[in-house]
């Protein structure tokens, strides 16, 4: 089971990134993925969680109405809209069977991280 989070980078407050968590060894069909984040200082915080089979979405109030996520075969994405500077963090996309948990803990695996900088 792996999990690669990528598209992470520097962009300028309102601006948007795309992130990307790639998937192998297991299906989508039986795992929520979440993003989280974490900035420096910080406990690690939900964003954004997809699961498995129904596809249920749930978003942080942080960023409702800014980020979407969405998912395909493998592949599971966080559209991040009108970035403001305390959007910056590590951002980290991680698994749990079937449905979308609430804490960090509780969730199997882990993709790597990957940064994002709101600055201008």
């Amino acid at each position: 089971v792996q999990l690669q989070a990528s598209g992470g980078g520097l962009v300028q407050p309102g601006g948007s990134l795309r992130l990307t968590c790639a998937t192998s060894g297991f299906t989508l069909d039986y795992y929520a993925i979440s993003w989280f984040r974490q900035a420096p200082g910080k406990e690690r915080e939900g964003v954004s969680c997809i699961s498995s089979k129904d596809g249920s979405i749930y978003y942080a109030d942080s960023v409702k109405g800014r980020f979407t996520i969405s998912k395909d075969n493998a592949n599971v994405y966080l559209e991040m809209n009108n970035l403001k500077p305390e959007d910056t963090s590590v951002y980290y996309c991680a698994a749990h069977a079937v449905f979308c948990a609430l804490a960090p803990l509780e969730y199997d695996y882990w993709g790597q991280g990957t940064l994002v900088t709101v600055s201008s």
